[in-house]
């Protein structure tokens, strides 16, 4: 059984592996802005902001979802909303329920800042995620593609 907890700072290395993971580099200070943020989010402590993170038996991390709160989601009602910034399981742990406790986790956090919904969002074209969303009860609301043009 994985043990669900917030993120410490002795999680950073780990941490930072696994939204390389979620988020690749795509250019070459993309890891730096990965440590500026975990950086800020230890200087901050926002309690609006939550990380937890799945604990493997060993010590090491096989997962981790970092929540916020949102002035508006789409097809939620009420405002502010509690809000699934980043979601990451390791490969050998997807399908175990670790993903879920990680969700339950945060909406037990958000529950407890008094707020009434819970929205996140995904890529079109991420089938496992949108699959892992629509299993733990979330509803699709929408879909969008956006445009850019270089001027």
């Amino acid at each position: 059984m994985m043990m669900i907890r917030l993120v410490t700072s002795q999680d950073r290395s780990e941490w930072l592996r696994m939204r390389e993971a979620l988020w690749p580099s795509d250019a070459a200070d993309r890891g730096d802005e990965h440590e500026r943020e975990i950086a800020a989010f230890f200087a901050n402590e926002n309690p609006m902001l939550a990380t937890f993170v799945a604990v493997r038996p060993d010590g090491s991390l096989g997962g981790f979802l970092e929540a916020g709160t949102r002035p508006y989601a789409d097809g939620c009602d009420s405002s502010p909303v509690g809000y699934i910034e980043g979601w990451y399981v390791d490969p050998d742990l997807r399908r175990t329920g670790v993903g879920g406790d990680l969700v339950r986790a945060a909406e037990t956090w958000a529950k407890s800042l008094g707020l009434t919904e819970m929205a996140s969002d995904a890529e079109v074209d991420n089938e496992i995620s949108l699959d892992a969303h629509a299993a733990l009860g979330y509803e699709e609301v929408g879909r969008v593609v956006q445009f850019r043009k270089g001027l």
